[in-house]
């Protein structure tokens, strides 16, 4: 029982006892019998003043109260917010690509046969080079002309594909021939044909191999972002032979 409760109920039972008092006053009441009443009426006048003062402090808490539930709302609408605006990819500081290799492609042509211990063990030794995800600071400084309707979801999406390309093409690379069926060593010898002096320690790919590898549609929107993110220093391109190699940065 709360102390509210409590006072009300020691109330009601002090109003009981007046009332039947006063039941009885129809007849003559002896002396000590009226002091009582007296007594009565000074002791429900107290309980009266302390109830008034628990109702007042009950507000208070009330108020109190409903100013947490609306700061609590208002945090509750804020972390929905980020959860329904979290980006697709979020940049962090990537360590050695030791233990997983991107999925090469979902076009099933390009089956790279397993390779031999040695072979994975070179391949090991040197991971491959990916461009890093773009922050929200740098989105926010590329020029609105340049970014258009791109969002920043958008952006680093482009900047995933271009890893996965990046990681399937270097791994077809890495492998000897006699472990690449047929259509692997085609894509092998056209990475080979496109190698320059000027690629040479480089890591590289062009518009075929984000075909070949992803699902990216290669248009004007995305040569819209391969501008942001020449801006943000993520690529560069070289030119050459009638293709346009993206040269990580």
């Amino acid at each position: 029982m709360s102390e509210l409760e409590y006072i009300g109920h020691h109330i009601h039972v002090r109003i009981s006892s007046l009332q039947r008092m006063l039941d009885l006053s129809v007849v003559e009441l002896p002396r000590n019998k009226i002091k009582k009443v007296g007594q009565e009426l000074c002791a429900l006048e107290g309980l009266l003043e302390e109830f008034e003062k628990c109702v007042g402090q009950q507000k208070e808490r009330l108020t109190h109260l409903k100013e947490l539930e609306d700061s609590f709302v208002m945090d509750l609408e804020d972390v929905q917010h980020i959860m329904d605006n979290i980006p697709a990819h979020i940049p962090r500081k990537k360590g050695p690509d030791n233990e997983s290799e991107a999925v090469m492609t979902q076009n099933e042509a390009v089956d790279v046969q397993p390779v031999q211990l040695d072979d994975v063990k070179k391949s090991n030794k040197t991971a491959v080079r990916e461009m890093a995800f773009i922050t929200m600071s740098e989105f926010e400084s590329i020029p609105q002309y340049m970014k258009g309707r791109a969002t920043y979801g958008q952006l680093n999406a482009v900047v995933q594909s271009i890893n996965t390309s990046v990681t399937a093409k270097y791994k077809i690379l890495r492998q000897s021939l006699k472990s690449l069926n047929s259509n692997a060593r085609k894509l092998h010898q056209r990475f080979r044909n496109q190698e320059t002096k000027d690629t040479k320690g480089q890591y590289f790919v062009v518009e075929d191999d984000i075909r070949e590898f992803t699902q990216l549609k290669v248009d004007k929107r995305f040569q819209g972002i391969l501008n942001m993110l020449r801006h943000c220093q993520r690529l560069r391109e070289l030119r050459g032979g009638g293709i346009t190699r993206y040269m990580l940065l």
